[in-house]
């Protein structure tokens, strides 16, 4: 994966910085940020599954560098979002 910015308001803003102290509080934050800006394939490539803007984007690779920070490994961050996509599935309706 590349930590690079993609979308053309990255490149003005640049990457978010990290915190000073990871807390608790900043992990909680960063899963959440892998989890809901997972990739959703498209016809030009990978998007972000929640602003649509190339993946990995923005709020993906800062939640990615802070588990990174905490001492998580790329394949448990990407198990992690495995996971996850797994849970928020909504199940088909059988009748």
């Amino acid at each position: 994966m590349v930590d690079q910015p993609v979308d053309a308001m990255e490149k003005v803003l640049g990457e978010l910085p990290m915190p000073w102290v990871v807390t608790v509080a900043d992990v909680r934050l960063a899963i959440r940020a892998v989890l809901v800006h997972a990739p959703e394939e498209w016809p030009t490539g990978p998007l972000c599954r929640s602003d649509r803007t190339p993946y990995p984007c923005l709020l993906h690779r800062w939640g990615r560098r802070v588990l990174r920070s905490r001492g998580l490994a790329d394949d448990v961050i990407d198990e992690l979002a495995t996971r996850g996509e797994a849970l928020a599935r909504v199940p088909e309706r059988r009748c």
